[in-house]
């Protein structure tokens, strides 16, 4: 048995139905999972309620890591600001609802001032605590600016609040250029979430996009040694198979699951 909680991020078997989701991700033998807010907001639209969603998470014995994602809190302005908090409330409360832990708090493309991000994460924490739901900070390797580890830990230090966690991904410290040293600089408690999967050799690392995504063990990022340095930290949390890849979602959901759980655990030993 993996030292790891093992999760699916369902953005893995995106063309299947949110329920399909929780069911093929319970099936497949994972012990978590990752939902995201869209697929909600569509389901309470059509159904009214997520009652039924809470239900086949509970018979499949999932429990919820995070839901993703809040935008447009770091770099808004005025009323736009106003309304990413709003929108950050709304998605709070799914969150709450289906039982999740953290929510993820995701990064713009371009340029922006991280003492003012700082800030502004300590107070989505603080609204958080509203709805027992943690923000969680996100980099990621494509985008203009906070596209590494140290990016986001900066946010993370200067909020100096004792709820501020950083998400980890794979693709992300390999895309965006992470110094591993820098993941040597968190401190287990601090970590949310390890998102895992591989990244191909092919083409160059700085043209590569979510699409390009591999399963773990199938590409060429250092995935032992980023292994090594979490479990070095003491980090013994959520492990979760995030993939973004057009050919898998061609492919059966149900397979695409149970081979990513399969190459998870060959890869974490």
């Amino acid at each position: 048995m993996s030292q790891f909680t093992l999760c699916l991020n369902t953005s893995t078997i995106r063309p299947a139905s949110l329920i399909d989701k929780i069911r093929i991700t319970g099936q497949a033998g994972y012990e978590a999972i990752e939902l995201w807010s869209d697929d909600l907001t569509q389901y309470e639209a059509e159904k009214g309620s997520l009652d039924d969603v809470v239900k086949e998470l509970k018979d499949n014995g999932l429990k919820v890591l995070t839901l993703i994602a809040l935008h447009g809190w770091m770099d808004s302005v005025g009323a736009e600001y106003q309304k990413s908090l709003d929108e950050a409330r709304r998605k709070m409360h799914q969150a709450a609802v289906v039982g999740s832990e953290y929510i993820i708090a995701s990064p713009p493309r371009g340029q922006v001032d991280l003492n003012l991000v700082a800030q502004r994460y300590r107070q989505l924490l603080q609204i958080g605590r509203e709805y027992g739901v943690k923000p969680a900070m996100e980099f990621l390797g494509f985008v203009e600016h906070v596209n590494q580890i140290k990016h986001a830990w900066q946010v993370v230090t200067e909020a100096d609040d004792p709820d501020g966690t950083i998400v980890l991904d794979v693709f992300h410290i390999y895309r965006g250029g992470s110094d591993l040293d820098d993941l040597r600089k968190i401190p287990a408690n601090r970590i949310a979430i390890f998102h895992f999967n591989d990244a191909p050799g092919s083409p160059p690392r700085e043209q590569q996009t979510d699409a390009n995504r591999v399963y773990p063990g199938d590409g060429v990022a250092p995935l032992g040694e980023m292994l090594e340095i979490v479990k070095g930290s003491g980090y013994r949390g959520v492990i979760s198979l995030e993939l973004f890849n057009p050919k898998y979602w061609e492919q059966d959901p149900a397979e695409v699951a149970r081979v990513g759980l399969e190459k998870m655990k060959a890869v974490l030993g």
